[in-house]
Order: structure tokens, then sequence, then C-alpha cells
């Protein structure tokens, strides 16, 4: 496999969660688990990318490389093209985006997203997507839909159920026949080059309607590769209530142990 680097953001604000990276799961720091997830996998290079001091402190001891940055970024994205910036990366270089609120994330998902940039060489962007099953996930805004064109690049992200099934959509459905719909998974592979470019743009209108960053890059005409996961991705934590389902995973792994 090529090279790669993974940059997990961390922000200590967080509106529902404040100080999220921080909260304790199995005795040690959330953001903690992230990083030991992402070194299980095949990238060369883990980098935490912080503005925050206290997030910095708590890797205090590890062989662990923490990047300051801004305090105003708007997204995680505007946080790795600093990122990307300040390591003074070519313009090849590949970046992968772990969320640092992911503790459960699955090693083999990150090197599968930075695979399938490499794969797709007139792609900028790569992500990943797994089959909806169930119509509550279709129809919650929360989760984001993906459609696909036959070469795996996305079409239109949406919190919409897309695509919308003409005929049996005329009513909410009690179950889904098929599996038809993808959920998209919010973890990104990123070329440098892109990083650099998408700084100059403000955010497009869909991205504005759909509060949906990905959206930006397409309406700019870049080239988003969607997988479909090779496993199951546990859902990170959002609220309160993800935290404790977290926590409650962590110990029944370790008494099975």
């Amino acid at each position: 496999m090529q090279d790669f680097i993974v940059v997990i953001p961390s922000r200590f604000a967080s509106t529902r969660l404040p100080g999220k990276p921080l909260l304790e799961i199995a005795g040690e720091p959330m953001v903690k688990h992230v990083w030991r997830r992402a070194c299980e996998s095949a990238a060369t290079r883990v980098v935490i990318a912080t503005d925050d001091e206290r997030i910095r402190d708590a890797f205090a001891g590890l062989e662990a490389e923490v990047v300051m940055t801004r305090p105003d970024h708007p997204s995680g994205t505007d946080r790795l093209a600093e990122v990307a910036a300040i390591l003074d990366l070519p313009d090849d270089a590949v970046l992968v985006n772990v969320q640092g609120d992911e503790p459960l994330i699955p090693p083999a998902l990150i090197d599968q997203v930075a695979q399938r940039l490499f794969d797709d060489t007139g792609a900028s962007i790569a992500t990943l997507a797994e089959p909806i099953t169930d119509v509550d996930s279709l129809f919650n805004p929360n989760a984001v839909k993906v459609v696909r064109q036959a070469s795996g690049r996305a079409l239109y992200f949406s919190r919409a159920p897309i695509p919308w099934d003409r005929q049996a959509f005329a009513q909410r459905p009690e179950q889904l026949e098929t599996d038809a719909w993808l959920r998209h998974i919010g973890i990104y592979a990123y070329r440098a080059s892109f990083l650099a470019e998408y700084l100059g743009w403000a955010a497009s209108p869909l991205e504005q309607l759909e509060q949906l960053e990905q959206l930006r890059a397409l309406h700019h005409g870049h080239a988003i590769q969607v997988g479909l996961a090779r496993e199951p991705n546990p859902a990170g934590v959002d609220t309160a209530d993800d935290l404790e389902r977290v926590r409650q995973w962590m110990q029944d792994q370790g008494a099975g142990t």
C-alpha cells in the first residue's frame, strides 16, 4: 500500500458535549482511543490536529505527533488543510481525516478509504458508505445518504431519503425491500492539492441548504470516490447516550478478555 497520513481533528468545544475529546472511556480520553485505532492502520504517520493545549497535554509521554492549529476553523476539512500546509506536504500526499469522536472506528476502514483514493487517480476525495436496512435511518435527516455512479463516484449527498422510490414511498413504508440506499460514513481521504484549493472556496448554495460540506467539492467539479465499507462502522459519539453506549461496549469487551 502507498504511504498516507492520518489526521485526527480534535476540537475541545462542542455544543452537545463540551470537552468531548477528553471525556473518559475505559480510563482514557476518547481521543486517545481514536489515536490508537489510527495507529493500528497502515498509515505511515498519525497526527492529532487541535487548537487546545489540554488535548495536546493528554498525549504527554506518548510517541504521538500533535500539531497546534488555529481556533477559528469552520470545519475539520479546513483544519486538515492547515495541517497539510504546516507539514509542507507535497501535492500528491494523501491525508485521511479520522474524526476525533470515533473511538471504535475499525482500522481496516482507514486503510480502505486511502486505497480507494489511490485506485481512482482522477478523484480528489474518497469516502465510504454502507447499506441502509431500516426505514428510520433512511428518513432520519441526521443519517446522510449518498447515490453513486457505476464507477463508485458520488452523484449527490443528501439528508433526504435518496433515491426516492416513487411507488413505494407514496406513504412512508414499514420496511425496505431492497438495499438500494446507502448511508454515508464520515471518513475521508484527500489529496493535499485539493485541500489547498478548498481553502479558497466559499460555501456553495447546496452545501448551505443541506449543511454538508462535501457538496462544496461536487459544486466545483471535483470527483468523490465512494467505497462500500468492508465491515460495519460503529456509530461515533455525538450525544451523552452515545458516550454511555461506547463506555458499555468497552466494558463488555474488557470483561470478555
